[in-house]
């Protein structure tokens, strides 16, 4: 689905902002995003000297730029909601926190950010700008609201103006406050009486108007491409100029600030990179690009891209690819000239008790407390190599006092999580050199544990001296689970997948039983019953009928929009991790039909762990989105039209 077709869908990442439900749909409510590791993929940014803000999940981040190659995270405060959008006067940062309204920050100490007062807005805070002793909020389907923060400790809502679209950006100038309004356009509102804003002009702009800013006589609006909208008579105002980018670039456009006589976009090309284009507006009824860089590979996923500019840099929000330093002097020859990421890559995620269990890539393993799931909060981790060796954490189970993780090259990692705020090494085993060790699964005394050769069971039984006790060869593998006396591993090549059955009866002497073979790279795997649930990459959720175990027989599937990497099983439930549509649930009452019933839009899903009635999806952010609620019987399968929100993640 193309950019503009699915602009429609955008709502708020922290809590979905509404669910179409039927009538029958669901007994007990919809699917709902109640809290995010604040860490996560950044879509907001302001700047102010040296200094960048930037929104990285619900975290506000500060981060010197002194030197423009090497960002520096001095400072952060930890927010309810998704950062949306920032503005900074004085002291103080404003953030336009999504459902959580508007946030103000004292940013004084830059070392010690903290939240000093908040203003709870009515509907999703999407953007803000600040002028004199006022906040102005583009506040969604709530339109524009006036907040007093002459006390910042006690910002007040003061006045509104519901505007016929979904506000998501807001620039004010003078008296006026221009909204970028959605399909609605740009929205001119006198702010004069800030108890009393009236709309004194629009003007439709073609596409879903994302982002605003003015300088002199023009409003420059983002909205797929750029719009230069002449607002010097604001009651009339008027498309002067336009610039949509080379079509066979494909670009779209989501976010823009103006310096001089040029404009500067971020947004996507070809749904697939974040880029950053330069276009000169001296004339500004024929804006001409004058610039363009690629910043990073950043699959589109619906939430969007901003950019501030100063001085001689650019400073771009780049989603997953979080912040990206550009020189744009001159501006015909971009190069990125530093960035930070927001931290870890989460591969895998297991709960035990309250807390949430994350293979964070690179960033080792991570322990969450979700005893709270609206406010997950981190409470303990640890980074361990081996001996030099590449060490990426991909697969994470719990068991006792123990996590098990699959950490790659370095083999399988053996944590000490008795207690959860200072977890430690407490064995590990290597295997053969070069093996990346990527799935792993629990039961009783053996670790099951997967790599390119096949399978491999470990004793660990004495977790401080881990020992492999029995193999099974075969093509790659990438995922496993066990159940009873067996052993269900997916595996396959470039073109092909398989899942197979093997009997750990004895864990020793593993024994290969039989195949059924998939359509593609199968990466992860779970089994309820007779049945083995199967993500297969492209070709979505398969379902492997595993009674016969000599013959498991693939007997339906299920497509998901991108590659499924991931699947829990709760009921007549799945829930696939999808990592371009992430988490799909998919009713499995009819094993020969299953049937998707519902979906949240988390963003970069890699995995998924079920626990009461939550499920937690690990994505582009390092820790997990937690999703309320497991569905319950109150389906009926005929209602797959009944909802179908979207919430952009990660």
């Amino acid at each position: 689905m193309r950019l503009q077709q699915r602009m429609t869908h955008v709502v708020a990442l922290v809590v979905i902002g509404s669910c179409l439900l039927a009538a029958r749909a669901l007994a007990q409510g919809c699917p709902e995003l109640v809290g995010s590791w604040p860490l996560g993929d950044a879509y907001a940014v302001a700047v102010s000297g040296t200094t960048v803000y930037l929104g990285s999940g619900s975290a506000l981040l500060v981060v010197d730029v002194s030197d423009p190659a090497m960002p520096d995270v001095v400072g952060e405060a930890n927010l309810p909601g998704l950062v949306n959008g920032i503005a900074v006067s004085g002291a103080h940062a404003y953030v336009a926190a999504d459902s959580f309204g508007l946030r103000v920050v004292d940013v004084s100490n830059p070392a010690a950010p903290v939240e000093v007062g908040f203003c709870d807005t009515p509907g999703v805070a999407h953007g803000v700008a600040v002028s004199g002793q006022y906040a102005y909020v583009a506040d969604g389907d709530s339109g524009l609201r006036v907040i007093d923060v002459s006390d910042p400790a006690a910002p007040a809502e003061v006045g509104f103006y519901d505007t016929p679209g979904a506000a998501h950006g807001v620039a004010v100038s003078s008296q006026y406050a221009y909204v970028a309004d959605g399909d609605s356009g740009l929205r001119v509102v006198n702010v004069s009486d800030p108890k009393a804003p009236a709309e004194v002009g629009f003007v439709y702009t073609g596409g879903f108007a994302q982002d605003v800013a003015v300088l002199g006589h023009y409003a420059y609006v983002a909205d797929g491409g750029l719009r230069v909208i002449d607002v010097s008579v604001p009651s009339a105002p008027f498309e002067a100029g336009f610039y949509f980018g080379p079509p066979f670039l494909y670009l779209y456009y989501c976010g823009v600030a103006v310096s001089g006589q040029y404009a500067y976009l971020a947004g996507w090309r070809d749904e697939e990179w974040v880029a950053l284009t330069v276009v000169d507006v001296s004339d500004p009824t024929a804006p001409i690009m004058v610039g363009y860089a690629e910043l990073c590979r950043s699959y589109w996923n619906e939430l969007l891209p901003r950019v501030a500019v100063t001085g001689a840099y650019a400073y771009v929000a780049a989603g997953p690819g979080g912040l990206r330093v550009v020189d744009v002097s001159p501006p015909s020859a971009l190069f990125e000239v530093g960035y930070y990421d927001t931290p870890g890559v989460a591969n895998g995620v297991a709960i035990s008790g309250q807390y949430a269990y994350v293979a964070d890539g690179d960033s080792g393993l991570r322990v969450v407390d979700v005893s709270d799931p609206s406010k997950p909060v981190e409470v303990g981790s640890v980074q361990v190599g081996f001996d030099g060796a590449p060490s990426v954490a991909y697969g994470v189970a719990v068991s006792g006092q123990y996590a098990y993780v699959a950490r790659g090259f370095a083999g399988l990692w053996v944590i000490d999580v008795s207690d959860p705020s200072a977890p430690f090494e407490a064995g590990f085993y290597f295997g053969f050199p070069w093996h990346s060790y990527r799935g792993v699964a629990v039961s009783g005394q053996y670790a099951y544990v997967v790599d390119e050769w096949g399978l491999r069971v470990i004793d660990v039984s004495d977790p401080t001296a881990p020992v492999e006790v029995g193999s099974l060869g075969g093509a790659v593998s990438t995922a496993v689970a066990v159940s009873g006396s067996y052993a269900y591993v997916t595996a396959g090549g470039a073109v092909w997948g398989s899942l197979k059955k093997v009997d750990v009866s004895d864990p020793t002497t593993p024994v290969y039983l039989g195949a059924a073979f998939l359509p593609e790279m199968a990466l992860g795997v779970a089994v309820s019953g007779q049945y083995a649930y199967v993500a297969d990459g492209g070709s979505g959720l398969r379902v492997v009928d595993v009674s016969d175990p000599s013959k498991p027989v693939e007997v339906s599937s299920c497509d998901t929009p991108g590659e499924a990497v991931g699947v829990a099983v709760s009921g007549r439930y799945a829930y696939v991790a999808d990592s371009g549509g992430g988490l799909r649930v998919i009713n499995l009452s009819d094993s020969t039909a299953p049937l998707e019933v519902g979906y949240v839009a988390t963003g970069g899903a890699g995995g998924v762990a079920l626990s009461g009635d939550y499920a937690f999806v690990a994505g582009a952010p390092p820790l997990a989105i937690v999703i309320d609620c497991l569905f319950s019987d109150g389906f009926e399968s005929g209602d797959t039209s009944a909802w179908s929100v979207e919430v952009p993640g990660g």
